[in-house]
């Protein structure tokens, strides 16, 4: 068996004196582990990196094998990342959110969008929105997309401003006024055509965007692994990369509204 396609580095693991086990993240092939020899040399090293993009070959006699990677570098950006306290933990956390997909598992479109993300993953203003849009997207690929798309109690498309927690749809601000506090916020920049490209977006709706997302990936946790089931794998990377991300806006006041590029909106 072998394949060879371009890869987004997760994650690394050593494995023996010199080896390593190489996380990657893959367009056709999904979440995927090999084996690269001789991955901890210095000249491996660099390249190997959380962050970096690469091209990998992987090779093994058995589909069912663990597999070798040779890998060749495409893009270094994992020095530029570690500059970044927002980069750092969205690197982490992004690893964690990929790992509840199955191993091997095809998922172009997420790997479209992690794409984009790690390109504005230092700047905490362009990355806050898109690491929202990312865990939605994760979501639906999992099996629990929300509707964002009209009222489930009107079924008309204006004034979107909450989520049923139990439905996942949007609901109008004005069906959703009597059950207000019942109900989740639903920040305008995750519903199409009602903010512009380029608009700007204030930090309290980033944080009704993770409340949110936090929401649902809480339900989907329990859904796999019971009610009493401990925290998620995923609790602490983001309790982190959200934290980082209010100190940066408490930090720089002009910080009060973030614009997110065009190129960025997909």
């Amino acid at each position: 068996m072998e394949w060879t396609s371009d890869a987004f580095i997760l994650a690394t693991r050593k494995h023996g004196e010199a080896d390593l086990i190489l996380e990657v993240m893959t367009p056709a092939h999904g979440r995927h582990l090999g084996l690269v020899r001789s991955g901890r040399s210095r000249r491996h090293s660099p390249i190997l990196q959380p962050g970096n993009s690469v091209r990998a070959t992987w090779k093994a006699r058995l589909i069912s094998q663990l597999g070798r990677f040779q890998i060749e570098p495409l893009t270094a950006r994992a020095g530029s990342l570690m500059g970044s306290a927002t980069a750092l933990n969205g690197l982490q956390h992004l690893a964690a959110l990929l790992r509840l997909l199955p191993e091997r598992d095809s998922h172009p479109q997420l790997y479209s969008a992690l794409s984009v993300l790690v390109e504005h993953l230092d700047r905490p203003n362009v990355a806050a929105p898109l690491l929202v849009r990312f865990e939605l997207q994760l979501l639906q690929e999992l099996g629990y997309g929300l509707d964002l798309s009209t009222c489930a109690a009107t079924g008309l498309t204006d004034d979107l401003a909450y989520v049923s927690p139990r439905s996942g749809r949007a609901v109008s601000r004005d069906a959703g006024k009597p059950y207000h506090d019942k109900l989740l916020q639903l920040p305008s920049f995750l519903v199409d055509g009602q903010r512009q490209q380029g608009s700007e977006i204030s930090y309290p709706e980033i944080s009704q965007g993770f409340q949110l997302t936090h929401f649902f990936l809480e339900r989907l946790h329990r859904g796999r692994s019971g009610e009493d089931a401990p925290a998620p794998p995923f609790a602490a990377s983001r309790a982190g990369l959200v934290n980082v991300l209010e100190g940066a806006y408490r930090k720089t006041q002009p910080w009060d509204f973030i614009n997110l590029p065009e190129d960025a909106v997909s």
